[in-house]
C-alpha cells in the first residue's frame, strides 16, 4: 500500500492495523504500564481513529486514558504555550502523547519535562502515518540503525553534504555528539519522537556551502508538499541568502523576514531521516523529516539538548534534502539517498528494506 497526503475517512480504515500500531506506541515505545496515567492531548484536525486506538491500548495495559482536545492552530507561531488547565494536566500525567500542533518546545513542555512526564511528539498523526511510520517495520531494528548513523557520526572529524538538486555542504563535527530522538521513554522525563531520525549540531561557524531544500519545508504551513526547491546559501552558520523559482521560496523568504530575528538564519542541526515505512514527502513534518535516507536541516532555536552553543530564536523551521550523498572524512555513507556503509547495508538487510 502506497502512502497517501489524503487517507480515507473511512471509520474501519485499516482499523486493524492501527489498533496493532497503537499497541506499540503503548507498550514497547512509551513502556507504559499497570496503574499510570496516559495524557493525550489533540486538537481539531487530529485523527479520532488514531486517538482512540491509542486509549484503547493504554486501556489494555491497566493504564488510565485521559484525551484532552483544543482548537488548532490558526496563526503564524506553531508552538503555542498551553493553557492553565492542559499545563497542569501534562504536568501532572505519567506518560504524555501529543497528536497535537501546538505544545512541543514550549515553556510548559520543558515544565512538564522537569516534573517527570514521559512524552511522545506525533503531530498530525494520522492512519496511514501511524501505519507507515511505526506499524510497518520492527521499531527497534530501527533503532539499531540510528545506533549505527550515529556512531559513525561521532567518529568523524568532518561531513560533506551533496544532493542532485544542488546542496554542496560541509561542516567539521568532531566533539558534538549525534543522537537519535525516537527511541524509547525509559526514564521520567525523556521526551521522544517518531523512529527514524537522528540529530547533531556541527561547529557552528563551520558550516558552509549550497543547502537546497526539496523535500519538504515547514513552517511555514502554507508551502505543504513542495513543488518547487529552495535554495540557500550558508556561510559560516548563517543563512545569507535564500532564492529559487516558484511560490515556495517567496513565501519562506518572507515568513523568515517577518520575525526579524538575526537568530531564524542561524542553522541549528543537520539529521539523518532513515524510516523506512516513509519513502516520499506527505507535507505532514513527523513524516517527511523522517524520509529514508533524506538529511533534515533546521533553522531557528537551537535546542539545550543538541549539543550546540544553543540559542532561542523567534522560531524554528525545517527543511529536506532528498536523496544525498553524505560523505564522513571523505567516505561515502550513503550515495543518492541510499546507504553504502557496510553496517548500514547490512541492517538495512535485516529490516527488509527494498534496495538492499
Amino acid at each position: 500500500m502506497k502512502a497517501s497526503t489524503q487517507p480515507s475517512s473511512h471509520t474501519y480504515y485499516l482499523n486493524w492495523e492501527v489498533q496493532q500500531a497503537a499497541r506499540k506506541i503503548i507498550r514497547e515505545i512509551m513502556l507504559v504500564q499497570p496503574g499510570e496515567t496516559v495524557l493525550i492531548t489533540t486538537d481539531t484536525t487530529s485523527d479520532e481513529r488514531v486517538v482512540h486506538a491509542t486509549a484503547g491500548a493504554a486501556m489494555e495495559v491497566g493504564a488510565y486514558p485521559i484525551v484532552m482536545q483544543y482548537p488548532a492552530s490558526l496563526e503564524k507561531a506553531i508552538m503555542i504555550e498551553p493553557t492553565p488547565p492542559v499545563l497542569a494536566a501534562i504536568k501532572a500525567a505519567d506518560v504524555w502523547i501529543e497528536y497535537d500542533y501546538q505544545l512541543f518546545y514550549t515553556r510548559g513542555w520543558k515544565q512538564a519535562m522537569d516534573a517527570g512526564t514521559r512524552q511522545l511528539t506525533a503531530a498530525a498523526m494520522d492512519v496511514d502515518m501511524l501505519i507507515n511510520v511505526i506499524g510497518r517495520y520492527d521499531h527497534k531494528k530501527i533503532v539499531a540503525l540510528g545506533n549505527r548513523i550515529c556512531d559513525l557520526t561521532n567518529a568523524a572529524k568532518k561531513m560533506r553534504i551533496t544532493s542532485p538538486a544542488g546542496t554542496d555542504l560541509s561542516c567539521l563535527c568532531e566533539g558534538r555528539l549525534c543522537r537519535q530522538s525516537g527511541t524509547v521513554a525509559d526514564e521520567k522525563g525523556v521526551s521522544v519522537m517518531l523512529g527514524g531520525q537522528t540529530s547533531f549540531c556541527p561547529i557552528e561557524d563551520t558550516i558552509n556551502g549550497t543547502l537546497v531544500f526539496d523535500g519538504g519545508l515547514f513552517p511555514p504551513q502554507e508551502i505543504g508538499v513542495m513543488r518547487n526547491k529552495v535554495i540557500l546559501t550558508v556561510e559560516k552558520g548563517v543563512v545569507t541568502k535564500i532564492e529559487g523559482e516558484g511560490r515556495e521560496a517567496h513565501l519562506f523568504r518572507k515568513w523568515m523576514a517577518s520575525w526579524n530575528d538575526e537568530k531564524m538564519y542561524w542553522l541549528a542541526h543537520i539529521s539523518c531521516g532513515f524510516n523506512p515505512g516513509v519513502l516520499e514527502p506527505t507535507g505532514r513534518i513527523e513524516e517527511d523529516e523522517r524520509i529514508f535516507g533524506c538529511v533534515e536541516v533546521g533553522l531557528g532555536t537551537q535546542g539545550e539538548g543538541l549539543g550546540g552553543k544553543s540559542w532561542v530564536a523567534a522560531n524554528h523551521t525545517d527543511g529536506m534534502v532528498l536523496n544525498p550523498s553524505i560523505y564522513l572524512d571523505d567516505v561515502a555513507m550513503e550515495k543518492d539517498g541510499f546507504y553504502v556503509e557496510p553496517g548500514l547495508v547490512a541492517i538495512c538487510k535485516d529490516l527488509g528494506v527494498a534496495g538492499y
